[in-house]
């Protein structure tokens, strides 16, 4: 017996000394980068930034030094968020990029200087260029010009001083070869379109402001001889995004008046957005509709609310199928588009991938409106199933009151029929639509009449807020998240959400004119305070989420839902949060730091809240957000503390823009600016650091010298989801 067992423990010790023999080997013999073969090492190094590899990772060894040579890493390459990349670095990465690079994108370098963008000339293989908000003069662009022969698409700004009498005969040679230009106009010109012979893509961004930095009126008379007929005769694409302004409308016309001689035969896509209520009137729109139904290959269209009519409109979209539509406060075609969409009136609507109905309702919000006037379910339901394909939705100023919805009952909600779009990931919903119910305390407290003679006698009502509380389910809420619950378990990839409130309007609007005559008042829409706590806790279910904007939303109390997301939305990297609960007082603070505490990959943030206190405590709590690259923050009643933002400056390294417009005074703001930009300039190049009064009269002026990517980016508030493709910041 003590044998067999004398046996067995040897046996053990045999196996025991084999298994440490066995990792003893596979430890000597494990797999390092250096192993790895040259085809997986080109897969990771894809995602590494062109300047990482050029400055970091080419000095590694000296197999990754040529690997980083590899044309394929080399042959497209973009510095457009290399925030870090000084002049010196920059003028080093094109000296190594010159015999390599093909395409090219230097979009929104604003802070690189003129000399070095002289250096691209040395790229003679280029055949796509952007040098979008880049510092680029009309002689610089010729000499840059008249070096890349190969040139076939360009992306530039046409900024005050621009003459295309300044290009050289080689400069016009390589424009009259391009097949896509895009042109951001900073200034009333035809910019290089008329040397441009072979255009197929015509983009054009229009930011032209109706007066001088003098308060003189711009004038917007150009030659008509410029925009010759002949040059729009390949055209294929023609996109057209407009700021607020009158001469915007009027330079915009002038482009398209060759489109009243002749329609270009392969014209496919037709985008043109004008903000406002009142946009100019094309009346060749109507003919040009119907040349492009007529041809069957209509990819992709936008036009003013005044530009269509529903039977144009039907034309334009007969027989073709579209893939990106866009109807944004185009209320005369709410019925027609849904008829074109559900009953044949496009040849295979499953090709359709964007959709943006934002403000497509009939008539502004009261309490007669009427239910025909708001997104039905049933519609939205087939809809879903004909365009099942749509990974784009905005909705944006439109409604729906789930109580008042026609002949379902109670048991059909409108995030029921969305849920049906599985491949949905870029969604803008109005706040009301995710409500289960009106929210009935509210109106009796908002409608309680009092008589004049006793107001002045009247008692304030004491305020309580009741929390939400994410472990327990709360009595108030019931079923009030069922129907988002339904839109979460349908969509459950969603990348970015938008839930605005009808009523919404930012202090610093984007694309929409300053005022409030084009939208509705703010909070008028009751549904829309039903949407609180519970709901945001709910959105916890997109773990996936990466952009997220709440806007106007009066229903949240303390914030604790915004923890409970945050939470659980780890891959958070833009976060923008306007006129959450009352506005007479910040009542989410501390669930705002918790918030902020826990969102860790961060790199974007905009607070918009009359009364936001930018304290120590808020700082502290921002710093936790170590990958943070832009700060807004608006509020008109706020204050803020210069030491602390100067230490969250210092922390956060990797912070280039810091937007501040509160209620702080022109002395105050001016000093800290100063201060930053002071210290923090000559390590971050790229800084961008605007702090101002609010309210102040010169803010115009100030806004106007921001870079125009950052406005876009981030600044001034816009809906990013299902805009015209080729102009979408993002």
């Amino acid at each position: 017996m003590s044998g067999t067992v004398r046996g067995i423990s040897e046996d053990m010790d045999r196996q025991i000394v084999q298994a440490v023999f066995d990792e003893d080997a596979i430890s000597s013999t494990s797999v390092g980068m250096s192993d790895l073969s040259d085809e997986i090492l080109l897969c990771i190094l894809r995602h590494v930034p062109v300047c990482d590899l050029v400055r970091n990772v080419a000095n590694v060894c000296h197999k990754l030094h040529t690997l980083c040579r590899d044309k394929t890493l080399l042959t497209s390459v973009s510095l457009s968020e290399e925030y870090l990349a000084d002049d010196l670095l920059v003028r080093h990465i094109l000296k190594r990029l010159a015999n390599h690079v093909q395409s090219l994108s230097l979009n929104g370098c604003y802070w690189l200087a003129g000399s070095t963008m002289e250096l691209l000339a040395r790229c003679r293989g280029v055949t796509h260029l952007d040098v979008t908000g880049c510092r680029l003069t009309s002689l610089r662009l010729s000499r840059l010009l008249s070096s890349l022969s190969l040139l076939r698409s360009l992306a530039f700004d046409v900024t005050p001083g621009f003459s295309s009498a300044q290009l050289s005969s080689e400069a016009v040679d390589s424009l009259s070869r391009l097949s896509e230009l895009r042109q951001t106009l900073l200034t009333p010109s035809y910019g290089v379109v008329p040397c441009c012979a072979q255009l197929r893509k015509l983009m054009l961004q229009f930011d032209i402001s109706d007066v001088t930095r003098e308060g003189i009126g711009v004038c917007c008379q150009l030659m008509m001889g410029q925009s010759s007929v002949p040059h729009y005769q390949q055209l294929e694409e023609f996109t057209a995004r407009l700021a607020p302004g009158e001469v915007n409308q009027t330079l915009l016309l002038l482009y398209l008046a060759v489109f009243t001689v002749h329609v270009p035969k392969r014209l496919g896509v037709f985008l043109v957005s004008i903000p406002g209520p009142n946009p100019a009137h094309w009346p060749a729109a109507p003919s040009l509709a119907q040349s492009l139904g007529q041809r069957g290959d209509l990819e992709a269209l936008q036009l003013p609310r005044s530009w269509l009519d529903s039977l144009s409109l039907k034309r334009a979209l007969e027989g073709n199928s579209p893939k990106h539509l866009s109807f944004s406060r185009c209320p005369a075609l709410w019925p027609q588009v849904f008829q074109s969409l559900l009953e044949g009136g496009v040849r295979d609507a499953a090709q359709l991938t964007s959709l943006n109905l934002s403000g497509i309702n009939k008539v502004l919000y009261s309490e007669c409106r009427s239910v025909e006037d708001q997104l039905v379910p049933a519609t939205m339901s087939r809809l879903a199933d004909g365009c099942s394909n749509i990974k784009q939705l905005n909705l944006m100023h439109t409604h729906y009151h789930h109580e008042d919805s026609p002949g379902l009952g109670g048991e059909t909600h409108l995030c029921a029929s969305l849920a049906k779009l599985a491949r949905l990931r870029f969604l803008t919903l109005p706040a009301c639509a995710l409500s289960d119910s009106l929210n009935t305390h509210q109106i009796t407290k908002d409608h309680t009449s009092h008589s004049p003679l006793f107001l002045g006698l009247k008692k304030p009502p004491r305020l309580g807020i009741q929390n939400y509380k994410p472990d327990c389910e709360s009595p108030l809420s019931g079923d009030s998240t069922s129907g988002l619950a339904l839109l979460l378990a349908g969509c459950p990839f969603l990348e970015t959400l938008e839930v605005i409130g009808p009523g919404f309007v930012s202090a610093l609007p984007r694309l929409e004119p300053c005022t409030r005559a084009s939208v509705e008042p703010r909070g008028m829409c009751a549904w829309a305070r039903g949407v609180g706590d519970a709901h945001l806790a709910a959105l916890a279910a997109l773990t996936g989420l990466r952009r997220l904007t709440l806007a106007g939303l009066p229903g949240v109390l303390r914030g604790t839902g915004l923890v409970q997301l945050t939470r659980q939305c780890k891959d958070l990297q833009v976060l923008s949060l306007a006129n959450m609960g009352s506005l007479k007082t910040m009542n989410y603070s501390p669930a705002l730091l918790d918030t902020l505490k826990q969102c860790t990959q961060l790199r974007e943030l905009r607070l918009e809240q009359p009364y936001l206190n930018a304290s120590a405590s808020f700082f502290e709590a921002l710093s936790c957000c170590s990958r943070l690259q832009r700060l807004c923050l608006i509020s008109r009643g706020g204050a803020f503390d210069p030491s602390a933002v100067e230490a969250f400056v210092e922390r956060c390294r990797h912070v280039v823009m810091c937007h501040m417009f509160t209620g702080g005074t022109l002395v105050a703001c001016r000093t800290l600016q100063k201060v930053l930009l002071d210290r923090f300039s000559s390590d971050r190049p790229a800084l961008s650091v605007v702090i101002y009064p609010l309210q102040h009269e010169d803010l115009t002026s100030v806004i106007r010298d921001i870079p125009l990517t950052l406005l876009d980016r981030i600044t001034l508030f816009q809906s990013h989801v299902a805009q015209p493709p080729h102009l979408s910041p993002l």
